[in-house]
């Protein structure tokens, strides 16, 4: 399987790094190519992955599925919805190096980070991203277009709502649900449950605005 990388920037990389590791390993899926609209990416290359162009140019380039590789969780819901209406397939990406269980399901165009380890029945939506050395406990669910950054930790039962960013080395106790569209800042300890479309961060984590900026 040919996979299109959306995206050639830091996380379009390791996409491409994944997939090479993937192929490497004798696996069914390899990068295509990445198409992105930064005019100063064009015509370069990642480890012989080359950009072929905008992505309005994506039916001149042959593919036999896609991935959405771009880190903010609205530009990469907009740009897999748009996608999805065209009837376009997409590939989801695990790194060989991830540790998932039998039962463990990842949606449609999400990505599973090097050396992530993932609990029995966990759920994990479509077009997220789950990066590299980071623990999902068991009976986890993600919501759709999440991204959950390098080393997070999260114990059993916990939701995370569809559009939330999860910052680096962040923690999040037993039995936790944080609302969609919620940011939970870089070394937090999440000990109770935070709303949707708020700003938190700290240990133990507290709201400190709402997604608008204005004080809680």
């Amino acid at each position: 399987m040919n996979v299109l990388i959306i995206g050639a920037g830091g996380h379009g990389r390791t996409v491409a790094d994944a997939l090479l590791r993937i192929a490497m390993g004798g696996g069914p899926m390899r990068p295509s190519g990445f198409l992105d609209d930064t005019p100063a990416l064009q015509a370069t290359r990642y480890m012989d992955v080359p950009v072929l162009g905008t992505l309005e140019e994506i039916d001149r380039v042959p593919h036999d599925a896609l991935i959405v590789a771009v880190g903010d969780n609205r530009a990469r819901r907009q740009i897999y919805l748009r996608l999805a209406a065209q009837g376009r397939r997409f590939a989801t990406v695990v790194h060989p190096t991830a540790a998932v269980p039998l039962d463990f399901e990842i949606g449609p165009g999400s990505y599973l980070g090097a050396k992530a380890v993932v609990g029995i029945a966990t759920r994990v939506g479509a077009n997220c991203i789950v990066n590299g050395a980071g623990v999902l406990g068991h009976h986890n669910r993600v919501g759709d277009h999440a991204h959950l950054g390098p080393a997070v930790h999260s114990t059993r039962d916990v939701r995370i709502g569809e559009g939330t960013m999860i910052g680096v080395g962040a923690n999040i106790v037993s039995g936790i649900s944080i609302g969609a569209w919620s940011v939970v800042g870089a070394g937090s300890l999440v000990t109770r449950d935070i709303p949707g479309g708020v700003v938190a961060y700290g240990a133990p984590a507290r709201v400190v605005r709402g997604a608008s900026g204005v004080s809680q």
